[in-house]
Protein backbone atom coordinates (compact mmCIF):
# COMPACT_ATOMS: atom_id res chain seq x y z
CA UNK A 1 0.00 0.00 0.00
CA UNK A 2 1.03 3.59 -0.61
CA UNK A 3 0.41 5.73 2.48
CA UNK A 4 1.81 9.20 3.03
CA UNK A 5 1.16 12.64 4.49
CA UNK A 6 0.23 15.23 1.88
CA UNK A 7 -0.09 19.01 2.01
CA UNK A 8 -3.53 20.62 1.67
CA UNK A 9 -3.73 24.31 0.76
CA UNK A 10 -6.26 26.78 2.09
CA UNK A 11 -7.52 29.62 -0.12
CA UNK A 12 -5.63 32.12 2.06
CA UNK A 13 -2.32 30.39 1.36
CA UNK A 14 -2.07 28.53 4.65
CA UNK A 15 -1.45 24.80 4.50
CA UNK A 16 -2.16 21.78 6.67
CA UNK A 17 -1.59 18.05 6.35
CA UNK A 18 -3.68 15.02 5.60
CA UNK A 19 -2.90 11.31 5.82
CA UNK A 20 -3.49 9.71 2.42
CA UNK A 21 -3.96 5.96 2.00
CA UNK A 22 -4.22 4.56 -1.51
CA UNK A 23 -5.91 1.27 -2.45
CA UNK A 24 -3.93 -1.61 -3.96
CA UNK A 25 -5.35 -0.78 -7.40
CA UNK A 26 -3.99 2.76 -7.03
CA UNK A 27 -7.33 4.33 -7.91
CA UNK A 28 -10.87 4.32 -6.55
CA UNK A 29 -13.69 6.37 -5.07
CA UNK A 30 -12.64 9.02 -2.57
CA UNK A 31 -13.33 8.93 1.15
CA UNK A 32 -12.64 11.70 3.67
CA UNK A 33 -11.98 10.17 7.09
CA UNK A 34 -12.36 12.55 10.05
CA UNK A 35 -10.49 11.91 13.26
CA UNK A 36 -11.68 11.37 16.81
CA UNK A 37 -10.54 13.79 19.50
CA UNK A 38 -7.15 12.03 19.72
CA UNK A 39 -6.04 13.34 16.34
CA UNK A 40 -4.85 11.48 13.26
CA UNK A 41 -3.15 8.93 15.47
CA UNK A 42 -2.11 5.33 14.87
CA UNK A 43 -5.71 4.12 15.12
CA UNK A 44 -7.12 6.60 12.60
CA UNK A 45 -4.25 5.89 10.21
CA UNK A 46 -5.04 2.18 10.52
CA UNK A 47 -8.72 2.85 9.78
CA UNK A 48 -7.67 4.84 6.71
CA UNK A 49 -5.57 1.89 5.56
CA UNK A 50 -8.42 -0.51 6.33
CA UNK A 51 -10.78 1.34 4.00
CA UNK A 52 -8.04 1.80 1.42
CA UNK A 53 -7.71 -1.99 1.33
CA UNK A 54 -11.43 -2.03 0.52
CA UNK A 55 -10.71 0.04 -2.58
CA UNK A 56 -11.11 3.65 -1.48
CA UNK A 57 -8.69 6.56 -1.78
CA UNK A 58 -8.80 7.73 1.83
CA UNK A 59 -7.72 11.15 3.11
CA UNK A 60 -7.71 11.89 6.86
CA UNK A 61 -7.26 15.66 7.30
CA UNK A 62 -5.45 16.98 10.36
CA UNK A 63 -8.22 19.14 11.84
CA UNK A 64 -6.04 20.00 14.87
CA UNK A 65 -3.43 21.71 12.70
CA UNK A 66 -4.01 25.12 14.26
CA UNK A 67 -2.79 23.68 17.58
CA UNK A 68 0.22 22.01 15.97
CA UNK A 69 1.01 19.74 13.02
CA UNK A 70 0.12 16.03 12.97
CA UNK A 71 -1.09 15.80 16.56
CA UNK A 72 -1.44 12.11 17.45
CA UNK A 73 -2.44 11.26 21.01
CA UNK A 74 -2.38 8.00 22.94
CA UNK A 75 -5.29 6.52 24.86
CA UNK A 76 -3.78 7.14 28.27
CA UNK A 77 -4.19 9.69 31.07
CA UNK A 78 -1.99 12.30 29.41
CA UNK A 79 -3.39 11.72 25.95
CA UNK A 80 -6.98 11.81 27.16
CA UNK A 81 -6.44 15.09 28.99
CA UNK A 82 -4.90 16.68 25.89
CA UNK A 83 -7.66 15.30 23.66
CA UNK A 84 -10.46 16.83 25.72
CA UNK A 85 -8.55 20.09 25.96
CA UNK A 86 -8.34 20.29 22.17
CA UNK A 87 -12.01 19.32 21.91
CA UNK A 88 -12.98 22.19 24.19
CA UNK A 89 -10.85 24.71 22.31
CA UNK A 90 -11.33 23.79 18.66
CA UNK A 91 -13.33 26.16 16.48
CA UNK A 92 -15.95 23.80 15.04
CA UNK A 93 -16.89 26.11 12.17
CA UNK A 94 -13.27 26.47 11.08
CA UNK A 95 -12.87 22.71 11.35
CA UNK A 96 -15.81 22.24 8.97
CA UNK A 97 -14.18 24.67 6.54
CA UNK A 98 -10.95 22.68 6.77
CA UNK A 99 -12.75 19.43 6.00
CA UNK A 100 -14.48 21.09 3.05
CA UNK A 101 -11.06 22.21 1.82
CA UNK A 102 -9.74 18.67 2.24
CA UNK A 103 -12.74 17.32 0.34
CA UNK A 104 -11.99 19.63 -2.57
CA UNK A 105 -8.35 18.54 -2.49
CA UNK A 106 -9.34 14.87 -2.48
CA UNK A 107 -11.66 15.33 -5.46
CA UNK A 108 -8.74 16.86 -7.40
CA UNK A 109 -6.38 13.93 -6.84
CA UNK A 110 -5.71 11.93 -10.02
CA UNK A 111 -6.12 8.69 -8.05
CA UNK A 112 -9.77 9.48 -7.30
CA UNK A 113 -12.11 8.02 -9.86
CA UNK A 114 -15.66 9.16 -9.53
CA UNK A 115 -17.52 9.87 -6.34
CA UNK A 116 -16.41 11.08 -2.91
CA UNK A 117 -17.85 10.42 0.54
CA UNK A 118 -17.15 11.62 4.06
CA UNK A 119 -16.99 9.55 7.24
CA UNK A 120 -16.11 10.46 10.82
CA UNK A 121 -15.94 9.07 14.33
CA UNK A 122 -16.85 10.82 17.58
CA UNK A 123 -16.06 14.52 17.03
CA UNK A 124 -15.41 13.51 13.44
CA UNK A 125 -18.93 12.11 13.17
CA UNK A 126 -20.33 15.54 13.90
CA UNK A 127 -17.92 17.13 11.43
CA UNK A 128 -18.91 14.58 8.78
CA UNK A 129 -22.56 15.53 9.28
CA UNK A 130 -21.82 19.24 9.02
CA UNK A 131 -19.48 18.77 6.05
CA UNK A 132 -22.26 16.96 4.19
CA UNK A 133 -24.38 20.07 4.79
CA UNK A 134 -21.62 22.50 3.80
CA UNK A 135 -20.43 21.00 0.53
CA UNK A 136 -21.33 18.44 -2.12
CA UNK A 137 -20.50 14.85 -1.25
CA UNK A 138 -22.00 11.64 -2.55
CA UNK A 139 -22.43 9.88 0.81
CA UNK A 140 -21.84 10.52 4.51
CA UNK A 141 -21.31 8.18 7.45
CA UNK A 142 -21.47 9.38 11.06
CA UNK A 143 -20.16 7.07 13.76
CA UNK A 144 -21.47 8.17 17.19
CA UNK A 145 -21.21 11.83 16.27
CA UNK A 146 -21.56 13.74 19.51
CA UNK A 147 -23.59 16.93 19.28
CA UNK A 148 -25.24 16.25 15.92
CA UNK A 149 -28.62 16.91 17.51
CA UNK A 150 -27.46 20.50 18.11
CA UNK A 151 -26.93 21.01 14.37
CA UNK A 152 -30.10 19.48 12.96
CA UNK A 153 -31.00 22.89 11.54
CA UNK A 154 -28.24 22.21 8.98
CA UNK A 155 -29.78 18.90 7.92
CA UNK A 156 -31.96 20.50 5.25
CA UNK A 157 -28.76 21.20 3.32
CA UNK A 158 -27.82 17.51 3.30
CA UNK A 159 -28.96 15.88 0.09
CA UNK A 160 -26.50 13.00 -0.03
CA UNK A 161 -27.33 9.57 1.39
CA UNK A 162 -26.34 9.47 5.07
CA UNK A 163 -25.85 6.69 7.62
CA UNK A 164 -25.67 6.96 11.40
CA UNK A 165 -24.15 4.43 13.82
CA UNK A 166 -25.18 4.85 17.47
CA UNK A 167 -24.52 2.87 20.63
CA UNK A 168 -27.46 2.31 22.96
CA UNK A 169 -25.12 2.57 25.96
CA UNK A 170 -23.62 5.86 24.76
CA UNK A 171 -24.07 8.45 27.53
CA UNK A 172 -22.56 11.13 25.26
CA UNK A 173 -25.41 10.72 22.78
CA UNK A 174 -28.44 10.12 25.04
CA UNK A 175 -31.73 8.67 23.93
CA UNK A 176 -33.39 12.05 23.37
CA UNK A 177 -30.59 13.10 21.01
CA UNK A 178 -30.83 9.84 19.07
CA UNK A 179 -34.60 10.22 18.85
CA UNK A 180 -34.26 13.79 17.59
CA UNK A 181 -32.00 12.61 14.78
CA UNK A 182 -34.31 9.73 13.96
CA UNK A 183 -37.35 12.01 13.93
CA UNK A 184 -35.66 14.57 11.71
CA UNK A 185 -34.63 11.99 9.10
CA UNK A 186 -37.83 9.93 9.27
CA UNK A 187 -39.20 9.33 5.82
CA UNK A 188 -35.95 10.09 4.01
CA UNK A 189 -35.25 7.06 1.84
CA UNK A 190 -31.54 7.83 1.64
CA UNK A 191 -30.99 8.03 5.42
CA UNK A 192 -30.37 4.99 7.62
CA UNK A 193 -29.83 4.81 11.37
CA UNK A 194 -28.24 1.78 13.02
CA UNK A 195 -28.14 1.09 16.74
CA UNK A 196 -25.92 -1.31 18.67
CA UNK A 197 -25.75 -2.65 22.21
CA UNK A 198 -22.48 -0.77 22.65
CA UNK A 199 -20.88 2.32 24.18
CA UNK A 200 -19.47 5.48 22.64
CA UNK A 201 -16.31 4.71 20.67
CA UNK A 202 -17.21 1.07 20.07
CA UNK A 203 -15.21 0.95 16.82
CA UNK A 204 -11.89 1.98 18.40
CA UNK A 205 -9.83 -1.11 19.17
CA UNK A 206 -7.26 1.09 20.89
CA UNK A 207 -9.73 1.85 23.70
CA UNK A 208 -10.24 -1.51 25.33
CA UNK A 209 -12.84 -0.21 27.81
CA UNK A 210 -15.34 0.62 25.06
CA UNK A 211 -14.25 -1.41 22.02
CA UNK A 212 -16.99 -3.80 20.98
CA UNK A 213 -15.79 -6.23 18.35
CA UNK A 214 -19.19 -7.59 17.26
CA UNK A 215 -20.68 -4.10 16.92
CA UNK A 216 -17.58 -2.80 15.13
CA UNK A 217 -17.63 -5.69 12.66
CA UNK A 218 -21.34 -5.35 11.90
CA UNK A 219 -21.04 -1.56 11.54
CA UNK A 220 -18.07 -1.88 9.22
CA UNK A 221 -19.94 -4.33 7.01
CA UNK A 222 -22.92 -2.01 6.83
CA UNK A 223 -20.67 0.96 6.10
CA UNK A 224 -18.87 -0.84 3.29
CA UNK A 225 -22.21 -1.86 1.78
CA UNK A 226 -23.49 1.71 2.09
CA UNK A 227 -20.36 3.24 0.55
CA UNK A 228 -20.24 0.59 -2.14
CA UNK A 229 -23.82 1.39 -3.08
CA UNK A 230 -23.50 5.15 -3.24
CA UNK A 231 -19.87 5.72 -4.23
CA UNK A 232 -19.65 3.18 -7.03
CA UNK A 233 -19.65 4.53 -10.57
Amino acid sequence: MNNQWITISEENGQTFNGYLALPPAGRGPGLILIQEIWGVNEHIQAVAEQYAMAGFVVLAPDVYWRFGPKIALNYDTEGNAAAFDYLNRIDRDLAVQDVVTATTALKALPQVSGKVGVMGYCMGGQLAFRTAAATTVDAAVCYYGGGIANYLHEANHIHAPIAFHHGLQDHLIPQDARQAIEHHFAGRKNAVIYEYDADHGFNCWGRTAVYNQPAATIAQGRTLEFLGQFLSD
